[in-house]
């Protein structure tokens, strides 16, 4: 089996970036960099070591549709947001962080996009580019599985909601050629999230 350019190979190696970042600690600011660093960077320069070029990897802009999509299902969620920050275990879960005032909280929501981008990038963009060029519903699984379990210890429903939130975002992203709607939709959905959750 060659290991240049070979999709599965890539997943295996990658797989243990997922733990690094799962059992790093200290605040927001430094789980972001823990996240910048071992699920975008690191894993972009194995990638490459293995032969895969940026673009094909979803590490680029992408189609335009992709961002109108992204912005409807932004839309469509916010009756769920809405749900959700009234669930007494949502609310006592998030923000993910403590906050002295608004610019603080803003501050801290920067952080949190690091967070969703390089978790974008490394699920919808990494891991799943490579293998759907072999196989389109094998590696949308393959990318969901592990993600939807990284959200074990978070309140109970997310972990079937981020399972289905996967298959979404990938097919989103697969028809856009690109990670960067997903991205944007997860990012924007959190920061309504936490409002909410904070407001209401």
């Amino acid at each position: 089996m060659r290991l240049k350019r070979n999709p599965w190979i890539l997943y295996v190696a990658l797989m243990p970036f997922i733990l690094i970042v799962r059992y790093s600690g200290g605040g927001i600011f430094r789980w972001a960099g823990y996240n910048f660093l071992f699920y975008f960077a690191a894993p972009l320069l194995f990638a490459r070591l293995f032969g895969f070029k940026p673009s094909e990897l979803g590490i680029r802009i992408g189609k335009k549709d992709g961002y109108k999509w992204a912005l409807i299902l932004f839309l469509l969620t916010i009756p769920l947001s809405l749900y959700g920050a009234n669930v007494p275990s949502m609310k006592e879960y998030y923000p993910i962080f403590e906050y002295s005032g608004w610019g603080d909280f803003f501050l801290k929501e920067l952080a949190v996009g690091v967070i969703m981008f390089s978790h974008e990038a490394f699920y919808r963009g990494i891991i799943l580019f490579p293998l759907a060029r072999k196989n389109e519903w094998l590696g949308i699984l393959a990318q969901d599985i592990p993600y939807a379990l990284v959200h074990i210890g978070k309140p109970g429903i997310e972990v079937p909601y981020s399972f289905v939130a996967g298959i979404i975002f990938a097919k989103l992203d697969l028809k856009s050629e690109s990670f960067l709607p997903s991205f944007l939709l997860h990012w924007f959905g959190s920061v309504l999230f936490d409002l909410l959750c904070v407001l209401l």
